[in-house]
């Protein structure tokens, strides 16, 4: 159909800086995307959000959060806010549920690049007015679901939202070398001189258990390497002589350095410690900063099956504008690419 072919034009046009600029800061383009993807007649909404998920990348699109839009219809939510809209379309509309051809999975994408700024963090982790209820919640039941797609978009927005409140209490005023402070989150880079480590040794296992409780997945170990918790873990393990503590260390270190390719093998694989990551010898997955699962991907289509690919040397915003700070401040950061930073592209 031409609204198709039309949708796939534009969808592998915008990963071209130029276009996603025009696209994105677009008013009456972008109503119109919206109230076509939490339509539930629309046959190409998963099309439509994946267009979305890529205009996410233009820092202009931070606006749908305050964004209103018509009445919505009332068995998709009761709220005239364009956001809380689409994440109630995400939950109902999982496995076909709201709209009979879409799933809105790559809505997930969408929610994760809003929460890396300041707004988004606020959006996310605050009561909605019309149902009292924390977005973060609504989607974190989804870190076990089917879709792939669903499961990294969402790991990647818990990991914006929650790591830095777990992991600031662990960190102390220890220096890192320059290597290893840009694979921290934002939030843990550069801490002043003063800074505490929290005091109370049953206060930092709980902290350490809710990160195992993170760990469960594949996508939460991805999350938590990628988010540099391994150095503040590593430290924590060092400085705080308690037997608990460095318990709960061990078993966090032995899960973010296993080795997931030899286990998903069925090799059994073996797990690496830590001095031996340190030396160069480990798997590259200590850490957040290594080549991540899907460096410089690409989502595209290709004979009808979802497939990945390199991205195109020419579509920059594969890493995007370095646009890693939560305080909207930007980072470079470029060689950190996390899931959620990853371009659709239709072949």
């Amino acid at each position: 159909p031409i609204a198709t072919d039309a949708l796939t034009i534009l969808i592998n046009l915008s990963i071209r800086p130029s276009v996603l600029r025009v696209l994105a800061t677009d008013d009456e383009f972008l109503e119109a995307l919206l109230a076509r993807i939490t339509n539930p007649n629309e046959h190409n909404a998963d099309l439509m959000a994946m267009l979305l998920a890529n205009l996410a990348k233009a820092d202009e699109i931070k606006g749908v959060l305050t964004r209103t839009g018509g009445r919505p219809l009332e068995s998709l939510s009761t709220s005239e806010n364009v956001m809380d809209q689409l994440v109630d379309c995400f939950v109902k509309g999982a496995d076909a549920g709201f709209n009979k051809t879409t799933n809105f999975e790559y809505l997930a994408y969408f929610f994760a690049d809003l929460a890396k700024f300041s707004e988004g963090q606020e959006y996310f982790l605050n009561p909605r007015p019309y149902d009292s209820i924390i977005p973060l919640s609504k989607l974190i039941v989804f870190t076990e679901h089917a879709s792939t797609v669903r499961r990294k978009g969402v790991a990647s927005t818990v990991k914006v939202n929650l790591l830095p409140y777990i992991l600031l209490p662990l960190a102390g005023p220890e220096d890192y070398d320059e290597e290893d402070s840009e694979k921290l989150l934002p939030e843990l880079q550069l801490l002043p001189k003063d800074k505490r480590r929290e005091a109370e040794a049953s206060v930092i296992t709980t902290h350490v258990e809710t990160l195992l409780l993170l760990s469960t997945t594949r996508e939460g170990r991805e999350a938590l390497r990628q988010a540099g918790v391994y150095y503040i873990v590593r430290e924590t393990h060092l400085h705080v002589d308690d037997e608990a503590v460095r318990d709960a260390c061990d078993r966090l270190v032995q899960l973010l350095m296993a080795d997931e390719e030899k286990e998903d093998s069925g090799g059994g694989g073996r797990l690496l410690m830590a001095e031996e990551e340190k030396e160069g010898g480990g798997h590259g997955g200590g850490g957040g900063g290594g080549e991540g699962e899907g460096e410089g991907e690409v989502i595209s289509i290709s004979d009808g099956r979802w497939v990945r690919g390199q991205a195109r040397s020419e579509a920059n915003l594969t890493k995007p504008a370095d646009r890693s700070r939560v305080d909207g401040s930007r980072h470079d950061n470029s060689e950190d690419e996390d899931e959620d930073e990853k371009m659709v592209e239709i072949l």
